[in-house]
């Protein structure tokens, strides 16, 4: 049985409806305005209906032009660039078919791009990267302006890719949708040992040679990187949200119960039409203020991506809903952490589903009254589905109460038996400004960090510094004009490796930074996303270096140690970012730079 609602989820959850009430309101007048005027397929010209069914077989065709059985759109992220996305060359193919087995039709409505920062990172094209999700939300709406469609399934997994497919589908709010997973590759090299070579190569011990095996060790085959990153992060709030099938978001690639669970997917998105006999369940009556609270709980529960206190924000606001920062502080006080995954411990994504993954997880956090049980899912009403798990019964898709109890306790545990309290991600704010902080994988005995700082305008330099020797002491590295409109905000994941060799020496380190880290933040305190940016003449662009600076993830504290009149009396010199615009396609990127809002509001030129 499920508990009654913790109070601060309750109190959270009213705060952010009464903050968003106008912006809301605007949103679920659109979504009703076109929920009236349907699609514009039954008063549609000739001329516009053949255009739309030219390439279909002549079945589709007049399925399509009678206009009595509902049609589908397919928006898909796939290239074999992505590991992720390779498997999603099929599914086009598997889903028209199986449309058409049950009398429906479907077409692929159109491609969004999927870029990976595995390959870009610390590279010039990292600097697209934050900016190609709005690209993707932008794609997604141009991909369904058609308005043929009465349902959308939405194939995507990776970092900036599932956040960018979600704001643009909201924009059709009035649609069924289902977001459809590809699944996590299987485990290969552990990510700790894969770790390990990488400090080895930053401190010149093992050379390319040895670094390149591990890492093809560890990402060897189609699927999601098994880490717990964004992409992974991104799964788990497409269940715990309710727009995956119950159970389905890390079930391997290539297996019949993956070819199961996506042609159910699509089973889901017709019936929630209203048209095949049962209650229609569109989009925006799943993402609601109740939805997105369950969603920053999954977030810390399981010590998701740091991402996500940009993306969650930007996704919320594509459907007038507004949160922040301290909305994340406050559920962490309360939310208890449940899992420990790579970074935050050894275990991968396939060992969180093997001990219980996310049915376990919601089972507990449901018993704890930590989730809203009153929302609708692509399942129906109530989250009671998502404590089940699917699995082949004798070839049929049928699914199961979950486990009472985790198989893992190292991986995945209960509400009694918490990894931690709290959900490991605090809000830091002093005189530097505001920004974020995951804990979850820093040992207790680092989360407190007083050095001077040592101040780069470019992760290069710092890298430069490390190669050269000179960051063999205790410092807080300060690496600014890192923010969106600076140059973007890439991922500053190349000092992990760097900073950690330092730590492991015995010096106290931390990261201070208008720029953002990896979904894998990692073992070394770092205040990130800091706001306001170096460009936008925030503190930051004021530090010196030897300041003395705090770094204090127990109070919540950021400070520089400069006498304010002094502080405010520095003069601020921007260095020339006129680089930042040039080369690797940036020069297309200006408009989103300059528009571009505060990481606390999503960082998001579509919302600026």
């Amino acid at each position: 049985m499920n508990a009654t609602l913790h109070t601060t989820l309750e109190r959270v959850t009213r705060r952010i409806t009464d903050r968003s009430a106008g912006l809301r309101g605007e949103y679920l007048q659109t979504v009703e305005a076109s929920a009236r005027a349907g699609t514009q397929r039954a008063g549609m010209g000739c001329a516009n209906m053949a255009h739309t069914t030219a390439a279909l077989p002549a079945s589709d065709k007049l399925r399509i032009h009678a206009e009595k059985a509902p049609h589908l759109g397919v928006v898909t992220a796939y290239n074999d660039m992505l590991s992720a996305h390779q498997p999603y060359e099929h599914y086009p193919e598997l889903l028209r078919a199986h449309a058409r087995s049950l009398g429906f039709s479907a077409q692929v409505a159109g491609g969004v791009p999927a870029m990976c920062d595995g390959i870009t990172q610390g590279a010039a094209g990292m600097e697209l990267s934050l900016f190609s999700r709005d690209v993707i939300a932008l794609s997604t709406a141009v991909a369904l302006s058609h308005n043929v469609f009465d349902a959308a399934l939405m194939l995507g997994v990776c970092d900036k890719i599932v956040p960018g497919l979600f704001m643009g589908a909201l924009q059709f709010g009035h649609l069924s949708t289902v977001f459809v997973p590809a699944g996590p590759m299987t485990s290969g090299l552990s990510n700790d040992a894969k770790a390990k070579v990488r400090q080895q190569y930053a401190q010149g011990l093992v050379g390319r040679d040895a670094l390149l095996e591990s890492e093809a060790q560890a990402y060897h085959a189609p699927g999601t990187c098994t880490f717990y990153g964004t992409a992974n992060s991104n799964q788990m709030l497409m269940e715990i949200m309710g727009l995956h099938l119950p159970g389905s978001s890390f079930v391997n690639p290539g297996t019949g119960l993956r070819e199961a669970l996506t042609k159910a997917a699509m089973d889901r998105a017709f019936a929630n039409t209203g048209r095949t006999g049962q209650p229609a369940i569109r989009l925006a009556d799943i993402v609601t203020e109740k939805t997105i609270v369950n969603g920053i709980v999954g977030l810390l529960a399981t010590g998701g991506s740091t991402n996500h206190t940009i993306h969650l924000i930007a996704m919320a606001r594509a459907a007038g809903i507004l949160i922040d920062w301290d909305d994340f502080a406050e559920l962490s006080g309360v939310v208890p952490l449940l899992a420990r995954v790579y970074p935050n411990g050894k275990a991968d994504v396939n060992h969180f589903h093997a001990a219980g993954g996310m049915g376990f997880l919601m089972q507990e956090l449901l018993a704890h009254g930590l989730l809203h049980d009153d929302v609708k899912t692509v399942m129906g009403e109530g989250l009671a589905a998502y404590t089940q798990e699917p699995w082949m019964d004798n070839g049929a898709l049928a699914w199961r109460p979950v486990p009472k109890a985790s198989a893992d306790t190292a991986v995945l545990r209960p509400v009694s038996e918490p990894f931690s309290a709290d959900g490991g991600l605090r809000l830091l704010q002093g005189n530097l400004g505001r920004s974020v902080v995951k804990v979850s994988a820093v040992a207790p005995e680092h989360r407190v960090v007083r050095a001077p700082a040592v101040v780069v305008s470019d992760q290069q330099d710092l890298l430069a510094l490390f190669n050269a020797g000179q960051l063999e002491k205790d410092l807080i590295a300060v690496v600014r004009y890192q923010g969106p409109r600076a140059n973007g905000m890439p991922e500053l994941h190349k000092l992990t490796p760097p900073l950690a060799v330092l730590q492991d020496k015995g010096f106290k380190v931390a990261l201070v930074t208008d720029g953002r880290m990896s979904g894998a933040s990692g073992k070394v305190p770092a205040a990130i996303h800091l706001s306001p940016e170096a460009l936008a003449d925030g503190p930051i662009a004021r530090v010196m270096d030897g300041d003395m600076i705090t770094l204090d993830c127990e109070r919540g504290v950021l400070e520089v140690e400069v006498d304010a009149a002094t502080f405010a009396a520095r003069p601020v010199q921007h260095p020339d970012l006129a680089h930042n615009g040039h080369g690797t396609g940036r020069e297309l990127f200006g408009l989103f730079r300059r528009q571009a809002s505060t990481p606390e509001q999503g960082a998001s030129p579509l919302f600026g």
